[in-house]
């Protein structure tokens, strides 16, 4: 049963310890604080909740120095428990002390603040102005582009405009040139017809200028010679 107090009694020990040392790491953080106040409000809260850990180890470590069989362990104890409390004590009039030095600095900053408050008002106008006046010559500038774009564009129009009416002019031309190709190739068709009628003329014109010459030379012959 001894044994088993002792490990108790050790681990009560080591977690009172490790409570300690928390709280002086976050009463650290707020003499570092330097706001805002929801920060050190947060801050406080975390303290708070150690605290109460820390004091719930003491009075359980207390308890456990009453329990004790032989009364050296337990003066030992009681005695352990003091300093702790004491040190609890001692950690609680750090925080108050670093609580009251992260006010007054957040305050002081506060001050600064307030101090530099219409340099940080004539700031933001020059610089709202300054945004204006640039967002004005951006407008400018996109006006001026959409212009030209469009002038672009109309540019283009007129040119389509212009190519469509070459096509149609150039479409024309080509049907033109095609009714006078069919008119020429009819016109060749006549002459070579022509020409071939032509030829038959001059062939038949023979003939009947030959008959007409053997009928001549035929009656001549009879006339002159009949004895022939």
């Amino acid at each position: 049963m001894a044994a088993a107090q002792d490990v108790h009694v050790r681990i009560c020990n080591q977690e009172i310890v490790k409570f300690d040392l928390e709280v002086k790491a976050l009463i650290q953080d707020i003499r570092d604080c330097s706001g805002p106040l929801s920060a050190l409000t947060e801050l406080n809260a975390n303290v708070k909740e150690k605290f109460q850990q820390l004091r719930h180890r003491i009075q359980e470590l207390e308890q456990l120095a009453k329990e004790q069989d032989k009364e050296s362990d337990k003066q030992v104890l009681l005695q352990e428990v003091e300093n702790h409390k004491k040190q609890m004590l001692s950690n609680q009039t750090s925080w108050r002390k670093a609580n009251l030095t992260c006010k007054i600095a957040i305050d002081n900053l506060e001050k600064a603040e307030l101090l530099q408050g219409g340099d940080l008002l004539r700031q933001r106008k020059t610089a709202k102005e300054n945004l204006a006046q640039t967002s004005s010559t951006i407008t400018e500038n996109l006006m001026g582009i959409s212009r030209v774009m469009s002038q672009q564009v109309q540019q283009s129009e007129e040119a389509m405009q212009t190519l469509v009416t070459s096509s149609r002019t150039i479409l024309d031309a080509n049907e033109e040139f095609k009714s006078m190709s069919g008119t020429i190739q009819l016109g060749r068709k006549l002459i070579t017809k022509y020409n071939r009628r032509e030829l038959t003329d001059k062939l038949l014109i023979f003939l009947a200028l030959a008959l007409f010459l053997a009928t001549v030379l035929y009656i001549v012959k009879k006339r002159l010679f009949p004895f022939l």
